[in-house]
């Protein structure tokens, strides 16, 4: 299961799961499917084509890059957050959680 399906096997998610605080920190691949499923979310995208994907893929290391600064220069959180990432939850393809 990649990263961009790993919500719903061929379908967007509702919410993007907040990455800071999390113990383990957010790993490059949950960064990864975050700011995919942000710009899938912001373009209405639901599918990539070989017309779409070299934009996609720009806007997706962009914004990865992005949130991985973000992430480093903000404050601890003073408590974790509520939801799991997806790629953390059991079922999640050979996400367990455990990585």
């Amino acid at each position: 299961m990649t990263p961009a399906t790993a919500c719903y096997p061929g379908r967007m998610c509702r919410n993007i799961t907040p990455l800071r605080g999390l113990e383990p920190p957010a790993t490059a691949e949950e960064v990864e499917a975050a700011a995919r499923q942000f710009v899938r979310k912001v373009s209405g995208l639901t599918t990539q084509s070989a017309r779409t994907d070299p934009a996609v893929d720009r806007a997706v290391t962009a914004v990865a890059r992005a949130t991985t600064e973000l992430l480093a220069a903000l404050p601890p959180r003073r408590r974790p957050p509520t939801t799991v990432p997806p790629l953390r939850r059991t079922g999640a393809g050979t996400a367990t959680g455990a990585s």
